[in-house]
């Protein structure tokens, strides 16, 4: 390879992505402040990937007061956690066809007559037992599963908790642990992500 060659001096390497960039020459937004604005911070609800530009005092000003849900009842807010579960896209009922469940034949009552199966032929498809389950006395279950109870022992509920008592509780704790109510600080995330999942799992279960 000639090193003298024109050629040769033409060839540029572009930079790689993890060089260190030059800092932003911008200044503090905030009015009257001559520091540079160093520090991005969210501009809020529907203004999503815009950013204010502050300097170190005037960020930890700002992130103390922000809330994204300002101007927001409860109700609303409510909706947008609901719908920050399934990240705001839309979602269909799988499995059920509205057009062919009408045409579905459906299943014949069962019936329960005297017979002579010595064999146990018949009741080895279960023939019979309609009346042997009626004659029997019912097995006390547990009110709730396993799953279920464990949901309302994250949420901090005993299994007597009604739905009004979940819905008030499930609130109370996202409220609390949110990083907007903590000035930011995400190290509640998981336990956060805890309440979520257990809020789920109760309105699976039907409880809420």
């Amino acid at each position: 390879m000639d090193l003298n060659s024109p050629l040769f001096d033409s060839i540029r390497i572009k930079p790689a992505c993890d060089e260190p960039k030059k800092a932003s020459a911008q200044g503090c937004d905030t009015p009257g402040c001559q520091n540079p604005g160093l520090y991005r911070a969210p501009k809020g609800r529907k203004a999503e990937g815009q950013y204010w530009r502050f300097c170190m005092d005037h960020v930890k000003a700002y992130n103390a007061t922000y809330n994204y849900f300002d101007g927001m009842n409860d109700a609303a807010v409510q909706a947008f956690q609901k719908d920050a579960i399934i990240g705001h896209r839309p979602t269909w009922a799988m499995g059920v066809n509205p057009a062919t469940a009408a045409a579905r034949p459906k299943p014949e009552a069962t019936r329960d007559w005297a017979y002579v199966d010595p064999l146990d032929i018949l009741r080895a498809e279960g023939v019979g037992e309609t009346a042997r389950r009626k004659r029997e006395p019912e097995v006390r279950r547990p009110r709730h599963s396993a799953a279920t109870l464990k949901a309302l022992d994250v949420l901090g509920l005993d299994e007597n908790a009604d739905s009004a008592a979940i819905k008030a509780q499930y609130k109370v704790l996202v409220k609390r642990f949110h990083p907007d109510a903590n000035g930011g600080d995400r190290s509640f995330e998981e336990r956060l992500r805890d309440i979520i999942r257990a809020h789920d799992a109760l309105r699976a279960a039907g409880l809420c």
